[in-house]
């Protein structure tokens, strides 16, 4: 009986595990180009395209798409919408960015602090993050309002202030298991100091949890002000935002749907590209 021949064509090898943990996923990669890209965009914007979104030309009112140097358009007075989007994506990711970190500062402290311990303290901490979470965040962001005012300083104070216990919680019951594990117990007995306990060896195990975090609140932060400005609360009157000019749109969905369209797709894709981020670490990280 004659031995089967070997086959001629050798597998291929399969990545070594220690370099396939580090492939990136595609959601990560798309998400990075698209924030990327609308970063790009924010920045260079006014530089490329030297339109005063503000400037109104009674006389080119309501133009469609691609008509008289108006790549996107104009709006219901003339301005040009591609100038609008552009000003409102600068305003839409520095108040969505500066209120995550806003939120992500406070409540990785104040999460911390909580996780070490039962002390009063700690127990204030949780019951202080349990009392805040029985609010509805956006009504009371549109509460504070009324207190802060409008400008940026203000959204950007009101969005942190009142998604702050999301970091919180998730770095209480993070840190918290972290503490208990039996290297950090045995670095805690040879006297090392709370803050090189934290900074070695519970800040780098919260690293995964965080970012995802990050990823998605980001997302959630920019849905948050695009309805602020919707509402015309938050933006000082006048400014080009994505919220207004999804608000102006209202009355002219049928006779002009691209100031529908325009900001809508603007918003859709960029919390798109953060939750695709967020998803990409997310399932690197599993």
């Amino acid at each position: 009986m004659s031995a089967v021949a070997p086959s001629r064509t050798a597998p291929v090898p399969a990545a070594p595990a220690a370099w396939r943990g580090w492939l990136p996923r595609w959601e990560i990669g798309a998400g990075l180009v698209l924030v990327v890209g609308f970063a790009a965009l924010a920045l260079a914007g006014p530089a490329l395209f030297d339109v005063d979104p503000r400037y109104v030309r009674l006389d080119a009112r309501l133009l469609p798409p691609l008509s008289e140097g108006h790549t996107l358009g104009t709006d219901q007075l003339g301005r040009d919408l591609l100038a609008r989007l552009l000003a409102g994506l600068r305003w839409s990711l520095a108040t969505a960015l500066c209120a995550t970190l806003l939120a992500f500062a406070i409540g990785t402290t104040l999460g911390l602090l909580a996780a070490r311990g039962d002390s009063w303290l700690a127990t204030a901490i949780r019951q202080v993050t349990a009392f805040a979470q029985s609010f509805p965040v956006f009504v009371l962001a549109v509460s504070l309002v009324a207190v802060l005012g409008n400008g940026f300083v203000a959204v950007v104070a009101i969005l942190g202030l009142v998604t702050w216990p999301v970091f919180c919680r998730v770095v209480i019951a993070e840190a918290g298991s972290l503490l208990a594990r039996e290297y950090v117990l045995a670095a805690g007995m040879l006297q090392m100091s709370p803050w090189r306990l934290y900074t070695r060896h519970v800040l780098p195990g919260l690293l995964p949890s965080l970012s995802v975090l990050l990823a998605f609140h980001f997302g959630d932060m920019l849905i948050a002000e695009s309805a602020l400005s919707f509402l015309g609360i938050g933006a000082p009157l006048g400014s080009s935002t994505w919220g207004s000019m999804l608000s102006e749109s209202r009355a002219y969905l049928v006779s002009a749907p691209w100031l529908l369209l325009v900001p809508a797709a603007a918003v859709v894709l960029l919390v798109t590209a953060a939750n695709l981020l967020g998803d990409g670490l997310r399932r690197r990280y599993q």
